[in-house]
């Protein structure tokens, strides 16, 4: 297929579910989506109303956003709030609450908190304002991670030292691990994460049926994707299969982008311990910048509290996820956590499990809709 609406071809997703309503049987069966780019589709387009009553999706630790703890918020605030620093970020960290607000009400208290689309529009202000500290918030799963390598590189070429990064950048691998061993959650397979594994390949997931016993198929972003990669769960498990399989061929390679690989491994190294939102602690699940970039680490150029804040007790975003509850089993979705005023990360970013059932409209356990045959 080759175009966009050849993967939202209607024929083609009556198809694939009938397919899956023959495949899931009367056994329920739970899949989660790692990525939250998965969820938005999967409530944007029905897909979990038209799928079999045995059938569950339940969404993962895969939004980059949401997995930041407010204890890092409140770091990346108090480096904003330094004389002399502008701070440039991704506009979905800039509403994240932290213990003291956001990136947003540090701007209007005086900070120079200021929106970037890339690292390397903060390694241009840093170029056009040499008086001044640029300060960039890099968040993000491997997905993210070249991206901000290549402007370290670029900074470090160029001579650039007024302008420093400070990372945030997580690994999904440990996620994935600690959700698998966490006793909340029981999984019959998992639809592997798109975007990471243009960049790490399919390789790494090869773990989770090894060790685990669970199949997982990698999926992109369509409708049509979704649908054939529970197809594809489900014919693992009916023919006594447990395997890492590929459906968004067309865009991930099982040994990855061996260049980003590369650029990785120069700039990057493993933090031993990392917290995340609703996991805890995990080790060897992050990254921080190798000794050959300390100069330009923004951890080690200025002062930040490196305090653990635990979220508001109304928010559960932990739970959500983790998978263990769905966003209208929490008590403040859609009420006083709502997009415009959100209590936890996953109300706030774009692709967070909460604002995918708020901005969908499913504010209540979603009702089967009949599927007629092709």
């Amino acid at each position: 297929m080759k175009f966009v609406d050849e993967y939202r071809d209607p024929a083609a997703a009556r198809a694939a579910i009938a397919e899956i309503t023959a495949l899931g049987g009367d056994d329920h069966l739970k899949f989660m989506e790692v990525c939250g780019g998965h969820t938005h589709t999967i409530y944007k387009h029905g897909i979990e109303n038209v799928l079999p009553e045995s059938i569950e999706l339940v969404h993962g630790p895969g939004c980059p956003v949401c997995v930041i703890p407010m204890g890092r918020v409140d770091d990346g605030i108090a480096i904003a709030e330094t004389p002399g620093v502008i701070f440039t970020s991704f506009g979905d960290m800039m509403r994240v609450p932290g213990s003291n607000g956001n990136l947003l009400e540090a701007k209007a208290r005086g900070a120079d908190v200021r929106m970037v689309y890339s690292p390397l529009d903060a390694l241009r202000i840093a170029r056009d304002n040499p008086d001044r500290e640029v300060v960039f918030f890099a968040i993000g799963f491997e997905t993210t991670a070249p991206s901000t390598a290549v402007t370290l590189m670029k900074a470090r070429e160029a001579g650039i030292m007024n302008f420093s990064v400070f990372g945030n950048h997580v690994l999904i691998v440990p996620p994935l691990r600690a959700i698998l061993d966490s006793p909340d959650l029981r999984l019959n397979g998992f639809i592997g994460p798109g975007h990471v594994s243009t960049v790490i390949g399919n390789r790494p997931y090869r773990f989770v049926p090894a060790e685990y016993g669970l199949p997982l198929v990698t999926a992109g972003f369509e409708p049509l994707d979704i649908l054939q990669a529970i197809v594809m769960l489900l014919r693992q498990i009916r023919e006594g299969r447990c395997e890492v399989e590929n459906q968004y061929a067309r865009a991930v390679r099982d040994e990855g982008n061996l260049k980003a690989l590369s650029i990785l491994r120069e700039v990057f190294e493993v933090r031993p311990h990392f917290e995340w939102r609703g996991l805890g602690f995990i080790s060897q699940s992050a990254l921080k910048l190798t000794e050959a970039f300390a100069p330009w680490d923004a951890e080690l150029r200025f002062s930040v509290p490196g305090v653990r804040v635990a979220d508001p007790k109304a928010c559960q975003c932990g739970e959500v996820l983790k998978g263990v509850i769905k966003p209208w089993d929490c008590k403040v979705f859609g009420t006083a956590c709502t997009p415009e005023t959100p209590i936890g990360t996953c109300m706030v970013s774009s692709e967070g499990a909460c604002a995918a059932y708020y901005n969908y409209g499913r504010f209540t356990k979603a009702t089967r809709i009949p599927v007629r045959s092709a």
